[in-house]
C-alpha cells in the first residue's frame, strides 16, 4: 500500500473577523439590557421575548468568536487537529440556550392570556425601533465575511431575522395602540417564539450531526463518490470518510485502487484541488492501493 496526503489550507475569516464580532456583540449585549428594562417597566411580554432572543444571539457571538479563537491555538500531542470542533460544540450550546429562552418565553405567553397585562406601547415601539437599528448595523458587520465563510453568513442571516423580530413587536405594539387589545402582545410571543424554536430546532439536529462526524448538510457523499470512482486513474473507491473539523472546514480520507500503479504526486495534488473547488473539502488524504496488492481489511462499506 501507499499513502498520499495533499492539504489544501483556506482562511474562512476575514481579517475584521474579531472586531465584527466584538462591536456586534457589544452592540447587541447593550441591546438587551435596555430591552429588559424598558420590558418590565412597560409590562411588555413581546419585548421580553425579543431581549430573550437577542441574549441567545449574544450568547451565540461571544461562544462563536470564543470558538474561533481557540480553533486557532496550536496544535498539540493530544489535539492534533487542534481545538476546531469547538465551533460545533458552541453552535450546540446556542442552540440549547435558544431552546430554554424559548420555552420560558411561550410560558410566560401562556399565562398572560389568561390575565393580560395593559403595555406600554409608544414607549416599546421606540425600544423596538432601536432594535431594528442594532440587528441592521450588526447584519452589516458581519456581511462583510458572509460571502467567503458559512459561518459568518449565518451569523448576517440571523441577524436580518432578528430585525424582522423586532419589526414584528412594533406592528403589536402600534396594534395594541390602535386597538386597545392586549392579548396581540403574548400572541406575539408565541409567534416570536415559534420563529427562534425553528431556527433553534435546525441549529441543534446541524450541530449534533457534526458531533457524530457526520458528513455536513451541504456536501453529498455520493456525489464525491462517484467523482472519485470517475477519475481515469482510479478502479475503485471503498473507505470514504467525510466530516466537519468545524463549522466551517471538512476534512476526507479514502483508499483509492490505481490498476496501472502510483499515479504520483501530482495525481493526489490534482484531486485535493477538485474536491476543494468543487465540495469545499479542505483536508483531504487518499491512500493508494495496487490493484495486485491484495485485499483491503477496510474494502467493505460496511467495515469502519
Amino acid at each position: 500500500m501507499h499513502g498520499g496526503h495533499a492539504h489544501h489550507d483556506h482562511d474562512h475569516a476575514p481579517a475584521n473577523f474579531g472586531s465584527a464580532f466584538a462591536i456586534a456583540t457589544a452592540l447587541n449585549l447593550a441591546l438587551v439590557a435596555a430591552q429588559v428594562v424598558y420590558g418590565l417597566l412597560t409590562n411588555s411580554l413581546a419585548l421580553l421575548a425579543d431581549a430573550g432572543h437577542n441574549f441567545g444571539d449574544v450568547m451565540g457571538l461571544g461562544l462563536a468568536w470564543g470558538a474561533f479563537a481557540v480553533a486557532d491555538w496550536r496544535p498539540s500531542d493530544r489535539f492534533t487537529y487542534r481545538l476546531r470542533a469547538a465551533s460545533i460544540l458552541s453552535a450546540f450550546a446556542n442552540g440549547l440556550i435558544l431552546l430554554a429562552a424559548t420555552a420560558a418565553i411561550a410560558w410566560e405567553a401562556v399565562q398572560r392570556f389568561m390575565a393580560p397585562q395593559p403595555v406600554a406601547s409608544g414607549t416599546v415601539i421606540v425600544v423596538a425601533a432601536c432594535a431594528v437599528a442594532v440587528n441592521g448595523v450588526s447584519a452589516w458587520l458581519l456581511s462583510r465575511g458572509s460571502k467567503s465563510d458559512l459561518n459568518m453568513r449565518g451569523a448576517f442571516l440571523h441577524m436580518l431575522a432578528d430585525a424582522g423580530v423586532s419589526v414584528a413587536v412594533i406592528a403589536t405594539a402600534a396594534g395594541i395602540m390602535a386597538t386597545g387589545r392586549q392579548w396581540l402582545d403574548p400572541a406575539a410571543s408565541l409567534l416570536i417564539s415559534i420563529v427562534i424554536l425553528i431556527g433553534c430546532w435546525r441549529l441543534l439536529r446541524e450541530a449534533l450531526r457534526l458531533t457524530l462526524n457526520a458528513a455536513p448538510e451541504q456536501i453529498d457523499p455520493n456525489t464525491v463518490a462517484r467523482y472519485l470512482r470517475d477519475l481515469p486513474e482510479v478502479a475503485e473507491v471503498h473507505d470514504l470518510h467525510i466530516w466537519a473539523m468545524s463549522t466551517t472546514e471538512t476534512a476526507l480520507t479514502c483508499h483509492l485502487v490505481t490498476p496501472r500503479g502510483h499515479p504520483g504526486d501530482e495525481f493526489l495534488h490534482r484531486v485535493a484541488g477538485e474536491l476543494h473547488r468543487r465540495y469545499d473539502i479542505g483536508h483531504a488524504t487518499m491512500q493508494i492501493e495496487l490493484s495486485d496488492g491484495g485485499a483491503c481489511a477496510l474494502q467493505p462499506d460496511n467495515v469502519v
